[in-house]
C-alpha cells in the first residue's frame, strides 16, 4: 500500500513543478526565446495624454485680473501696423504693434494686411477679424479708430523702418520723435521684440489684443464651427509641415522621396542648396529639418497614440509624402475633404489658415511638427482656454536618436522619454510674454 501512495505523490509533485515552470515561461515579462514585438512594447505604454503634468501655463494674474492703466488724455499721433506673410505671422506682428502703440501713447489705426500672390492672398484685416469686437475689447488698453481725422485721411503714413528696433528705448528714442513730427506713421515691428522691457501697461495691451480681442468674423466663425462639427470626435489636430517650399528653405535632404516630391522641392529651391556631408548631419541634429509624414507617424506610435485616432490635418496646400502618415493612421481629415468644393475655391490663404487655427484651438488635442507662428499662437490660445493636451514633436530629438543608430523598440522608448519629459514639464505650451508657469 505504501509504494502506490509514494508513486502517486511523486506524480502529483512532478505535475505541479512542470505547471509552475510552464507558467513562468508563458507569463514572464521577458521571454528569453524571442524578442518582444514592437507593437506589443508600444501598446503596453500609456498614451502620452494620460500623464500627470507638473507645470501648466496660464494667463498671468497681472494681466487677466488687473485693471489697465488709465490712457493719457492726449494721443501723440496715429500708428498703422503693416503686416506681411501668412495669417499667423501678420497676427504676431499686429499684436506687437498694439504693444508699441500703447508704449508710445499713440492711437491705433486698423492694420494693413499686405496682399501677397505667394500666399494666394488678397483679404484684409476686416475680412478675417471682427473689427467692432476688437475695438470694444481694447477699450481702456489702447485707443483704436476705424477712420482717421479729415486732415490726415487723404495722406499716406510716413513709413518708419523698425527692422532693428528691439525694445522700449529704441522706440521711445527713435520712433516717438517721428510720430510727434508727422502725426501719422506706419511700420512693421522687428522680428525679435524685447517685450520683457515694456512697462506693464504696454504688455497688457499686447496680451489683451492677442488673446482676448482678436476674434474671427461671424462668417468665418460659422464656417469654422461647421468644419469642427464635421470632424469625428474625439480628434487630434496635427500641424504638419512638409511642403516643397518648407523643405527647400530648410536646406535639408531626404532619402526615399518620390520623384514628384523631389521635382517639387527642386523647383522651390532657387539659390538655396542643401547642406551635404558633416554639415548636413550637424544641421539635422540641431533640429532644423522638417519631420516627414512617416517620421511623424513613428513618433505618434512611440507616444502610444492609437492608430485609429481621428486626425485633422492642419496644413497648407502641397503637402508631400502624406501616405507615410495615412498608411499607419488611416482616419485623416482635411479642409478639402470636409468642405464643399465651392467653399474651398472661394477661400484665400488667410481664411483657410483661420479655419485651421479655429479647429486647432478647439481640438481635443494638438500636436505640431514645427514651432512656427501658428504653433505658438495655437498653444497659447489653448492654454488660455485651459486645454493642455498640447505637444510639440521634437525634430532635434528624432534626428539625434536616429543618427545614433537607434531603431525599433529602442528608438520608440527613447522618443517616449523625450516627449514625456516635455509634456509633464509643460515645455513649449505657451509664450512667456502673457503667461505664467503654475506648479500643480
Amino acid at each position: 500500500m505504501i509504494a502506490p501512495t509514494v508513486g502517486k505523490t511523486l506524480l502529483i509533485t512532478t505535475f505541479i513543478f512542470f505547471s509552475v515552470f510552464l507558467a513562468l515561461i508563458l507569463f514572464s515579462p521577458s521571454v528569453p526565446f524571442s524578442q518582444t514585438p514592437l507593437s506589443s512594447a508600444v501598446s503596453e505604454r500609456a498614451e502620452i495624454w494620460s500623464l500627470r503634468r507638473i507645470f501648466e501655463w496660464r494667463p498671468c494674474n497681472w494681466w487677466i485680473q488687473g485693471r489697465p492703466a488709465a490712457l493719457p488724455e492726449k494721443s501723440n499721433g496715429y500708428i498703422r501696423v503693416d503686416c506681411y506673410g501668412g495669417l499667423n505671422q501678420m497676427r504676431r506682428d499686429f499684436c506687437d504693434g498694439v504693444g508699441i502703440a500703447r508704449l508710445l501713447n499713440a492711437t491705433l489705426v486698423l492694420p494693413k494686411f499686405e496682399a501677397a500672390a505667394y500666399w494666394n492672398e488678397s483679404s484684409g484685416f476686416e475680412d478675417v477679424f471682427d473689427v467692432d469686437y476688437f475695438i470694444q475689447q481694447m477699450n481702456g488698453f489702447v485707443q483704436v479708430v476705424k477712420e482717421l481725422p479729415a486732415e490726415l485721411a487723404s495722406k499716406d503714413p510716413v513709413r518708419v523702418d523698425c527692422s532693428k528696433r528691439k525694445g522700449l528705448f529704441d522706440y521711445v528714442e527713435n520712433v516717438l520723435p517721428l510720430l510727434l513730427e508727422h502725426h501719422y506713421i506706419s511700420f512693421t515691428p522687428a522680428m525679435s521684440q524685447r517685450r520683457d522691457r515694456y512697462p506693464p501697461y504696454a504688455k497688457a495691451a499686447l496680451c489683451q489684443a492677442c488673446y482676448n480681442a482678436l476674434r474671427l468674423t461671424e462668417k468665418l466663425e460659422k464656417k469654422g464651427s461647421e468644419l469642427l462639427q464635421a470632424i469625428p470626435k474625439p480628434f487630434l489636430s496635427l500641424h504638419l509641415r512638409f511642403e516643397p517650399d518648407m523643405v527647400a528653405y530648410s536646406q535639408c535632404e531626404y532619402s526615399g522621396l518620390s520623384a514628384a516630391s523631389i521635382q517639387a522641392i527642386e523647383a522651390a529651391r532657387g539659390d538655396r542648396k542643401p547642406w551635404t556631408g558633416e554639415q548636413a548631419r550637424l544641421w539635422r541634429n540641431r533640429g532644423k529639418c522638417p519631420l516627414t509624414p512617416n517620421e511623424t507617424a513613428i513618433i505618434l506610435q512611440a507616444l502610444s497614440i492609437p492608430t485609429n485616432t481621428n486626425i485633422y490635418l492642419a496644413a497648407g496646400d502641397g503637402l508631400m509624402e502624406l501616405e507615410g502618415l495615412t498608411s499607419v493612421y488611416a482616419n485623416v481629415f482635411t479642409k478639402s475633404t470636409l468642405l464643399s468644393t465651392e467653399d474651398f475655391k472661394t477661400m484665400h490663404g488667410n481664411t483657410k489658415a483661420a479655419l485651421d487655427y479655429y479647429v486647432s484651438i478647439n481640438s481635443d488635442s494638438y500636436m505640431a511638427t514645427y514651432f512656427g507662428n501658428m504653433d505658438k499662437m495655437v498653444a497659447a490660445m489653448r492654454a488660455f482656454k485651459g486645454l493642455y493636451k498640447t505637444l510639440f514633436l521634437s525634430r532635434r530629438g528624432f534626428a539625434v536618436l536616429t543618427s545614433q543608430g537607434l531603431n525599433g523598440s529602442s528608438l520608440m522608448e527613447a522618443l517616449w522619454k523625450i516627449h514625456k519629459d516635455d509634456f509633464v514639464m509643460g515645455v513649449g505650451s505657451a509664450l512667456p510674454d502673457c503667461f505664467c508657469e503654475f506648479k500643480l
